[in-house]
């Protein structure tokens, strides 16, 4: 009887065992499980009061990264957004040109000085040519020619760097041209039977001319010795002119016309220029024409009106008589630095 109570309490103690071991399994440690507990409250109470405060401040939620950047690793990331920052920051991208071009080029032409603002220049270009011939023939067609003319050019000027390389002044000029023709034969050929003498000539002018020019210079080198600069010139001359000429070759009698020349022109003349001295210039320019307007009234030996002559003209090419030789003096505060 009494080993039969006891295996019965053996029994009931082993299943116990078994049931509390089965319970431990599922709820874990009562211990571990508060803590865990513990620690999962505050978050999702704060997750929690995050969304109820969101609609409460009128804030949207932010919007999502697009899938490219989304899959672009964080340092890419970063470098994609500097990169659109500088392109905002950009006063490239700010600005628009009214040039055809979207985006201003620097090219930096203004990066080597030649001239600094606030320079004073005093200059002179000047011109001289000559011609002669001495019984020479032109093309089998002239022959016997005896020829001579002469052109001279003198142009003061001075001028103001209102800005580093750029310079408005004020030009005046005078130009003298003569030539003569003595004796000239032409002759062309037997078949057309056209043969004579051409009879003397005379010409010569004075020309008197007030101009408004800019300039802008371009350095070559570092030191600003040589520069290179265009130079565009509007410019208003007046003056007076005589053509003698012999109407009969039998006769020794000239006949004379006077003309009053009035010229308007718009011209551009490049050119190239070094310093000699450190303050001393030497340039050379070259007239590659441009527009003009031109009114010439023709007297004669009396003084009456006898005809007029309007013509206007686009040009651009290179003039020989237009090519100058001048010396600049520049001018400036020695105290400023």
């Amino acid at each position: 009887m009494t080993r039969s109570i006891l295996c019965t309490l053996l029994i009931i103690i082993i299943s116990c065992g078994n049931a509390l071991a089965r319970q431990t399994a599922v709820t874990g440690n009562p211990k571990e499980t508060a803590a865990a507990a513990a620690a999962i409250a505050p978050a999702a109470a704060g997750t929690i009061s995050t969304e109820e405060e969101a609609p409460a401040t009128g804030n949207a939620p932010a919007a999502e990264a697009p899938a490219s950047e989304a899959a672009v690793p964080a340092d890419g990331q970063k470098q994609l957004q500097a990169l659109k920052a500088a392109e905002v920051q950009s006063p490239i991208r700010g600005k628009k040109q009214f040039l055809p071009t979207r985006r201003r080029i620097d090219r930096e032409i203004n990066k080597l000085k030649f001239a600094y603002k606030g320079e004073v220049i005093m200059g002179l270009t000047a011109s001289y040519g000559t011609m002669s011939s001495d019984d020479t023939d032109i093309m089998l067609i002239l022959d016997g020619i005896d020829a001579d003319g002469t052109v001279a050019t003198v142009k003061p000027f001075i001028g103001y760097f209102y800005r580093d390389n750029n310079c408005l002044g004020v030009r005046f000029g005078y130009r003298h041209m003569d030539g003569n023709l003595d004796a000239a034969r032409y002759d062309l050929g037997e078949s057309n039977d056209a043969s004579g003498s051409i009879p003397k000539v005379n010409f010569n002018s004075d020309n008197y001319s007030f101009g408004i020019f800019h300039r802008s210079y371009a350095g070559l080198d570092p030191k600003g010795r040589f520069g290179l600069f265009a130079e565009f010139e509007l410019s208003l001359s007046t003056g007076t002119s005589k053509l003698s000429y012999q109407p009969d070759t039998a006769s020794d009698n000239m006949k004379t016309t006077f003309s009053d020349n009035t010229q308007l022109k718009l011209a551009f003349n490049p050119g190239a220029a070094v310093y000699i001295f450190p303050n001393v210039c030497a340039t050379l320019s070259f007239g590659l024409g441009g527009i003009q307007y031109t009114s010439v009234t023709q007297k004669d030996d009396a003084g009456n009106k006898i005809g007029t002559r309007k013509a206007s003209n686009m040009r651009f090419r290179l003039n020989v008589a237009a090519i100058n030789f001048g010396m600049t003096v520049h001018l400036w505060d020695k105290k400023k630095k």
